[in-house]
């Protein structure tokens, strides 16, 4: 028994120098130092959170147009910008009533509607909103949104620094690039990422808001030309008159049709005497029963 357990415990000492001498050990020590110096460059890269804020509200004010030119004013007082503005007013319905015969009065019913789009710096954002959200009768939508794009900027600056070394390594001759467009797309992609992390500076000072309002709809009254020819009719008497004197015009027109008919008249007349006259001359007969 005691022997058994000796070969055993031989037996995984063996297997454990084994292990320790096979290649794969080496590999891991390498994937392990290749993690701790990606770790190091990371960590050397020290930068400051970007926090991209987007905002958007929707309100119903007493006026569409009082209300955008409070806002755009107040963007003004807080350095921003507006980006974006309009105002939009539908008819909804309208009715035309007869105030006369050539004129009518016309009501609509309007709906009037805004959108503005604003960049206000970050740090006053919520002031910004506070302020407008007081112009409000009805606030329907406050929402504000923040998206950490940090990372995306680590790793676009990451890249551009590589690109840098790159550039000055076949500068310095130590790599070639033999193919012209090879070092055209690499520059365009330095530029690429130099904007692209510009731009996200600028989404960070500035934040995006998003501005849509309405208010109740209006009722617009206004007297114009009725367009309706229909309606333009004479007064009932002149209109007797001209019936009379159509009629008159009707009669002349038929006495002159028929005098221009006299020879079918006189035919006519013609034809009915010789009729009589043949039945004037014709026997009476007589039956007796």
């Amino acid at each position: 028994m005691k022997a058994k357990i000796i070969l055993v415990l031989i037996a995984g000492a063996v297997l454990l120098a084994a292990c320790k001498g096979k290649p794969g050990s080496e590999e891991f020590a390498t994937n392990a130092d290749t993690t701790v110096s990606l770790r190091s460059i990371v960590n050397n890269e020290k930068i400051e959170a970007k926090l991209v804020k987007t905002a958007e509200m929707r309100f119903k004010v007493r006026d569409v147009q009082q209300t955008s030119e409070k806002i755009t004013t107040i963007t003004t007082n807080y350095r921003g910008m507006v980006m974006h503005h309009e105002v939009e007013s539908s008819g909804m319905r309208s009715v035309d009533i007869k105030k006369s015969e050539d004129s009518i009065i016309r009501v609509t019913s309007f709906s009037t509607t805004a959108d503005i789009t604003v960049k206000i710096p970050s740090e006053k954002l919520e002031d910004f909103m506070n302020e407008v959200a007081h112009m409000g009768v009805v606030l329907n939508v406050r929402r504000m949104d923040i998206s950490d794009k940090s990372l995306e900027y680590m790793a676009a600056r990451l890249k551009l620094k590589n690109r840098n070394d790159l550039i000055s390594q076949q500068k310095a001759g130590k790599v070639i690039i033999k193919s012209p467009t090879n070092v055209l797309a690499l520059k365009d992609d330095m530029v690429d990422q130099q904007i692209g992390n510009q731009q996200i500076d600028d989404e960070v000072k500035n934040s995006i808001v998003s501005l849509s309002f309405y208010q109740s709809n209006t009722i617009y009254k206004e007297t114009i030309a009725n367009d309706d020819p229909s309606d333009y009719n004479l007064p009932f008497f002149k209109r007797m008159a001209g019936s009379i004197e159509n009629g008159w015009a009707i009669f002349e027109n038929v006495v002159l049709g028929l005098a221009n008919l006299w020879i079918f008249v006189i035919a006519g007349i013609t034809v009915w005497m010789i009729i009589r006259h043949y039945r004037n001359k014709r026997p009476i007969v007589v039956i007796k029963p």
